[in-house]
C-alpha cells in the first residue's frame, strides 16, 4: 500500500511540475471547471440519423493567458470505440494563429455546435470535453471533462405504417347510353317518307328497339328529337315545320315501341319534342365545308342582312344559282335528329362475385376490380386482381392492386415488382406513391421523396408517407403538418419529438393503438410530463405484452429519473 501511495505521489508531482512549467496552461488546467462548460441537450438526442451537440460556457476574467492557444474537442465514448465532434480552437491576445481570440482581462463566453453520425453502439455512452493547449514550444493535455452521458433514440420508435394506395374501379351498375338516328324531309314537308325508314340508321334503331324489348337489363328513359328547317323559308312557317317534323320523328319511334309491345307510362313526357326552327348555323357550317368557290364572300353578304326575310329570299336566289346549295346543303338541313336514351343495368353484387369465380372472362375491367371490393379475404382479392392483370394487361390498375395486396401481406419484393410493372404501363400518381413506400422501406429516402412528389395527387396517403421520411430526417414540424388528421402512433411520436408531449398524449388517446410499443411510447410521454404513475402503469402494460421491452426500458434515458421503479 505504501508503494502504491508513493507511486501515486510521484505521478501527481510529475503532473504538477509539468503544468507549472507550462505557465498559463497550468493555471488554466487547474481552474478548468470555472469554464462552466455545458452540453445541450443532455442526454444527447438522435435527430435525422445524427447526434447534434451544443456546448456553451465562459472563459472568466484573467483566465485565458495571452500567449496560450487551446483546442477543445467533445468526444463521445462508447463500448468498442469513440467518435469526436469537430474541434474548436481558442487563443490568447498575443498567441499566433487563427483561432477565436479570448481577451485576458474581460474574458469571453463561447458557443459551439456540431454533429456526428449516429450508430447503435452510442446508446450507452459518455460525452467528455478534451482540451489540449500550447504556449510557445510547450504543450499540455487537460484531464477530460465529463459533460454528458448517453443518447436518447426515441426517434427510432417510428412504425412502418406506410399507406399504399389501391387503384380504384370506375364501376357503375347503371350505365346510360343513347341510340341516335336522323330523318330527312322534303322541302316544306313534315311527313316521313317510306324511303327514310329504309335508311341504315333508322333500320339499326328499329333492330335495337326490338332486341331491347326482350332484355330486362335495358330500361328506356325517353327520346329527345331536335328538328330543323332549312333557312330559305319564312321564319314562322319554319318554326311550325320544325315542330311538325319533331312530332313525326317521334311517331316513328312510338310505332316501333308499340310493334314490340314496349309500354310507355307517360307518352307526353317520354317523347320529347325540341323544335329548333331554321338552321342558319348549320347552313353556315356546311357552306364553309363546301367546295363552292365564292363561299366566303357569299356568307359575308348574307350576314350583312338584318332583315331575315331578305336573307331567306337571297338564299333562295343562291340555291337557284348554285346547284350544290340546292341539291346537297339545304336538303341536309331539313331534318329531325332522334336521340333515344336508355340505361343498361349491370350485374348485381352477387352475380359479379359469382362470375368472378366461375366465368371471369365475361366481366369488364371495372366489374373485375369492383368484384375484389366485395370480399375481405386478402387471398381472394389477390386472385381477382391477378385475373384483372391477366385479362386486361394494358390496364395498370391490375398490376398495381396485386402489389397493394402483397404490401398488406408484407411481401415487399413481390410488391415492388408489381408496382414497377404497373409504372411501365402508366406513370400514374398512385403507382408513384407506392414505389415511394418501397424506396423508403429500402432506405432510399431521397428517392422516396421524389416519388411522393410525383404522386402528390394520389391523395392524403401520400402526404402521410412523406411525413414518415420527414420524421426520419428530423423535420418533425413538417411531418406533423403532412400527417393531418391521422391519429396514429407516428403522429404522436412526431409531436413528442417536436416538444409537444401534451399533444402527443392526446393523439395516443385517440389512436386506438393498444400495442406494446404504443404503451411504451405512452410511458415516454408520461416521463416527459413528469408523470411517474403514468410511466409505471404504461410500462407495466407494455411489459405484459412484450417482455423484451423491460430490458430496453432499463437502459432508455427517457426513464433516467424513474429507473428505480422499473
Amino acid at each position: 500500500m505504501k508503494a502504491i501511495r508513493k507511486n501515486f505521489f510521484y505521478s501527481a508531482l510529475g503532473s504538477a511540475i509539468l503544468l507549472a512549467a507550462c505557465g498559463g496552461l497550468g493555471k488554466m488546467e487547474k481552474y478548468k471547471e470555472e469554464l462552466g462548460a455545458k452540453a445541450e441537450p443532455d442526454p444527447l438526442i438522435v435527430r435525422g440519423d445524427s447526434i447534434e451537440l451544443s456546448v456553451s460556457g465562459t472563459f472568466p476574467e484573467k483566465y485565458f493567458h495571452k500567449k496560450v492557444s487551446v483546442e477543445a474537442t467533445p468526444v463521445l465514448t462508447y463500448n468498442g470505440g469513440e467518435t469526436a465532434f469537430k474541434m474548436k480552437g481558442f487563443q490568447g491576445e498575443d498567441a499566433a494563429g487563427n483561432y477565436e481570440v479570448i481577451p485576458y482581462t474581460k474574458g469571453k463566453g463561447f458557443n459551439y455546435s456540431s454533429k456526428i453520425a449516429y450508430n447503435p453502439a452510442m446508446d450507452e455512452s459518455s460525452l467528455e470535453l478534451r482540451i489540449s493547449g500550447k504556449k510557445g514550444s510547450k504543450s499540455a493535455t487537460f484531464d477530460p471533462m465529463p459533460i454528458g452521458k448517453g443518447v436518447i433514440t426515441t426517434a427510432y420508435l417510428i412504425k412502418s405504417d406506410d399507406k399504399p394506395v389501391m387503384a380504384k374501379d370506375n364501376f357503375k351498375r347503371i350505365l346510360s347510353f343513347s341510340k341516335d338516328a336522323v330523318i330527312n324531309y322534303e322541302y316544306n314537308a313534315s311527313n316521313v317518307r317510306s324511303g327514310e325508314l329504309k335508311d341504315g340508321d333508322i333500320v339499326e334503331l328499329s333492330r335495337f328497339i326490338k332486341a331491347s324489348a326482350a332484355d330486362p337489363k335495358i330500361k328506356f328513359n325517353g327520346t329527345d328529337v331536335q328538328s330543323y328547317a332549312s333557312p330559305e323559308g319564312e321564319i314562322s312557317l319554319n318554326e311550325n315545320l320544325a315542330q311538325e317534323r319533331s312530332e313525326s320523328a317521334n311517331a316513328v319511334v312510338a310505332a316501333e315501341f308499340k310493334k314490340n309491345k314496349i309500354a310507355v307510362e307517360n307518352a307526353d313526357a317520354f317523347f320529347k319534342n325540341t323544335p329548333k326552327g331554321e338552321d342558319w348555323q348549320g347552313f353556315k357550317q356546311k357552306m364553309e365545308a363546301s367546295g363552292i368557290q365564292d363561299k366566303n364572300l357569299i356568307l359575308r353578304v348574307l350576314e350583312m342582312y338584318t332583315d331575315l326575310q331578305k336573307r331567306e329570299q337571297e338564299i333562295k336566289n343562291l340555291a337557284a344559282t348554285y346547284k350544290e346549295i340546292q341539291d346537297q346543303i339545304l336538303p341536309q338541313l331539313r331534318r329531325a335528329q332522334i336521340s333515344l336514351s336508355y340505361d343498361v343495368v349491370g350485374y348485381s353484387d352477387e352475380e359479379i362475385s359469382q362470375l368472378s369465380k366461375t366465368n371471369p372472362d365475361i366481366l369488364t375491367i371495372e366489374e373485375t376490380l369492383y368484384a375484389a371490393t366485395l370480399t375481405e379475404d386478402l387471398n381472394e382479392k389477390l386472385r381477382i386482381y391477378k385475373d384483372a392483370e391477366r385479362l386486361f394487361p394494358n390496364d395498370w390498375r391490375g398490376a398495381n392492386n396485386v402489389g397493394y395486396i402483397y404490401m398488406l401481406q408484407n411481401k415487399i419484393n413481390d410488391a415492388e415488382a408489381q408496382f414497377n410493372k404497373a409504372y411501365e404501363i402508366k406513370k400514374d400518381a398512385v403507382v408513384a406513391n407506392n414505389l415511394g413506400i418501397i424506396a423508403r422501406l429500402k432506405g432510399d429516402r431521397d428517392k422516396a421523396l421524389e416519388r411522393f412528389q410525383e404522386g402528390a395527387s394520389a391523395g392524403n396517403e401520400v402526404k402521410y408517407n412523406k411525413a414518415l421520411v420527414q420524421i426520419q430526417n428530423g423535420d418533425y414540424a413538417s411531418a406533423i403538418s403532412n400527417m393531418g388528421t391521422y391519429n396514429t402512433f407516428n403522429l404522436a411520436l412526431a409531436k413528442l419529438l417536436n416538444g409537444d408531449a401534451s399533444g402527443a398524449k392526446t393523439v395516443m388517446s385517440n389512436s386506438g393503438d393498444n400495442s406494446a410499443i404504443a404503451d411504451y411510447l405512452r410511458a415516454i410521454i408520461s416521463a416527459r410530463m413528469n408523470d411517474g404513475a403514468g410511466v409505471t402503469s404504461n410500462l407495466n402494460s407494455a411489459f405484459g405484452k412484450d417482455g423484451s421491452l423491460r430490458e430496453k426500458a432499463k437502459k432508455d434515458l427517457e426513464f433516467r429519473n424513474f429507473w428505480d421503479g422499473i
